[in-house]
């Protein structure tokens, strides 16, 4: 799978994000990219404005610790990589869109539902649903899209039992949040933001009358009846929580399988050595690196750095995708390798913004390919891996279906 494109040094300031023309391989632009000696390079978003590019690990690392760069994502100046993102500039931010100070307590709210200890406790929650998925995809017989009747019902099922979201309710949030983080233009994302929030500002009105179980129902409980919460600023992180916890892992999930089925050499050690399957995750983790473009960052102060200067008031993107495939760090980090120590990846980001549900993510994964396999050992995919439709650079990487057939 190739592309044309303009070379580099044809090219002052060269579009930013690019499509990916493989579901696991950098688009040509961005292996270009991460080969320039500097590990920054101005580009050109969307709109025509320019902003920084980090393309190396050790400075993404740098600066994604580094204070002096906000989250702010309603900043005027912050760098928008589609019309999507201007639809967080009229409203309260959640907490990824603050900074410290502000961002630590309203962090420390959710951090006991997604510590190590909490998320082993729903291994076998988990498995179950698991197991329930695949039981059901069995049932009704091949060809199957894997996508709608495996990779997005199981973390759907899994976050609204976190939340306390009830699941018959799943194909509202389901059909909003894939419309918020597709969207074209910031009034589609404004439209479908809006309907998602209605949904959960109707439920947390439930949950004050009716407690239930779950995430949701204690922020209600503790945190918004006592005034450490306010009204708009639930419904904003419960959206997070939300769209987050089961987009995000129905992308990787997908892709995933296509990578371990178009490398059989690689599926074939998985299967002789379910032990590997940890340091599996991590390397599609590493490899697949979904969420390119989460890390925006906009400069509070000149920043130096590899030579570089980043202004005050810079745009900056630390592309994880190009950074993980850093040869300075990850040998031969084009090749996926289960075998591979890829735990220092930054496909959750790093720092005070390091991603809330990793452990969670990490789990689930792990029980996915152990069962999916296991249960469907003859699984391969229904089409040609270049039929398949990607989604463009600008969102979640992934496929919105995936046939497959055993």
């Amino acid at each position: 799978m190739t592309e044309t494109v303009v070379p580099l040094q044809a090219q002052d300031a060269p579009a930013f994000p690019s499509d990916r023309t493989c579901p696991y391989q950098l688009p040509a632009q961005y292996s270009r990219l991460r080969d320039e000696a500097s590990s920054l390079r101005k580009v050109t978003l969307y709109d025509g404005r320019s902003a920084w590019v980090v393309t190396k690990h050790e400075t993404a690392r740098t600066l994604l610790a580094d204070p002096r760069l906000s989250s702010d994502r309603a900043h005027l100046d912050f760098p928008a990589t589609s019309a999507r993102v201007l639809s967080f500039r009229d409203r309260r931010p959640g907490f990824i869109s603050l900074d410290p100070p502000e961002h630590g307590p309203k962090r420390r709210m959710l951090i006991s539902e997604f510590t190590v200890k909490r998320v082993k406790g729903m291994r076998a929650d988990i498995e179950q649903i698991v197991h329930g998925c695949i039981d059901d995809m069995l049932a009704a017989g091949p060809p199957a899209d894997l996508v709608s009747q495996f990779a997005l019902p199981v973390p759907s099922l899994v976050i609204c039992r976190l939340l306390g979201v009830p699941y018959e309710d799943h194909e509202i949030f389901q059909d909003a949040s894939r419309q918020l983080l597709q969207a074209t233009t910031a009034a589609d994302a404004t439209a479908a933001r809006d309907d998602l929030s209605a949904y959960l500002d109707g439920l947390i009105t439930t949950l004050q009358t009716t407690p239930r179980p779950g995430l949701l129902g204690s922020l209600v409980a503790d945190q918004l009846a006592h005034g450490e919460i306010d009204r708009e600023e639930l419904v904003a992180t419960a959206v997070l929580l939300l769209v987050a916890g089961h987009e995000t892992t129905a992308s990787m999930t997908s892709l995933s399988v296509i990578t371990l089925l178009e490398h059989p050499d690689q599926h074939a050690a998985l299967r002789a050595d379910p032990g590997l399957i940890p340091g599996a995750v991590e390397e599609l983790l590493r490899y697949l690196a979904i969420a390119d473009i989460a890390t925006g960052r906009i400069a509070k102060a000149d920043i130096e750095i590899d030579g570089q200067v980043i202004k005050a008031g810079d745009g900056v993107i630390v592309s994880n995708s190009i950074a993980n495939r850093d040869s300075a760090v990850f040998a031969e980090p084009d090749i996926f390798d289960v075998h591979r120590s890829a735990r220092h990846h930054i496909a959750f980001g790093y720092g005070v913004h390091q991603c809330l549900g990793q452990n969670l993510a990490r789990l689930e994964l792990e029980i996915i390919l152990a069962a999916l396999f296991d249960r469907i050992p003859t699984l391969r995919l229904a089409v040609p891996v270049d039929r398949l439709t990607l989604r463009p650079g600008t969102t979640i990487q992934g496929v919105n279906e995936l046939p497959v057939t055993w």
